[in-house]
């Protein structure tokens, strides 16, 4: 049996090109971060059938979300005798989409690696944008919910021991707890 998969932009087109190759469609009609379609598909493939794609820009947006689908099939196909099923996409110019040839073990390695060069490569701007940001005087993190005067205050009526936690954090419109972890 032939399955498709179609998701995204162009999703008649796309389901068009699977029937004409003769795919039973599942179409994700969510945006491309939802796989409820994908995993029913995955679902349905045992061995001697094929999953196919239009193009695999389809599976997903972004090198970690194509990895991690491309993970999720080859996870299924290493399950043993009776998943042996393939996948393929129809786009002539993605020959490495195909689980049948020795492409498909490496594209999967090479884009692993891709994924963590893009984790480190984010976090790294992250990291600057902060550190440019504190450069300038902008304060990173959230507002405190109170003012170094309404601190001080709030210290000083919690070790009078007068008043609860909860009354002193009702009076400035705060939680117990944040008044509980309240330092000099």
């Amino acid at each position: 049996m032939i399955y498709g998969y179609a998701s995204g932009q162009g999703l008649d087109a796309q389901k068009k090109r699977l029937q004409a190759a003769g795919a039973r469609v599942f179409c994700e009609v969510a945006s491309s971060g939802t796989t409820k379609q994908f995993d029913r598909a995955l679902e349905y493939l045992f061995k001697g059938d094929t999953l196919l794609v239009p193009r695999v820009d389809c599976l997903a947006r972004s090198t970690r979300a194509l990895l991690d689908r491309l993970k999720k099939i080859d996870e299924r196909l290493a399950r043993g005798a009776n998943f042996l099923f393939e996948f393929r996409s129809l786009d002539a110019g993605e020959t490495w989409a195909d689980s049948t040839t020795d492409d498909w073990r490496f594209t999967l390695s090479a884009l692993e690696h891709v994924a963590k060069i893009e984790r480190q490569l984010a976090r790294a701007r992250i990291i600057d944008g902060h550190e440019h940001a504190k450069a300038r005087g902008v304060k990173i993190g959230r507002k405190p919910k109170l003012t170094s005067q309404q601190k001080r205050e709030a210290i000083k009526r919690r070790d009078v021991g007068n008043e609860t936690c909860r009354e002193i954090a009702a009076s400035y419109n705060v939680s117990a707890s944040t008044i509980s972890r309240l330092t000099i």
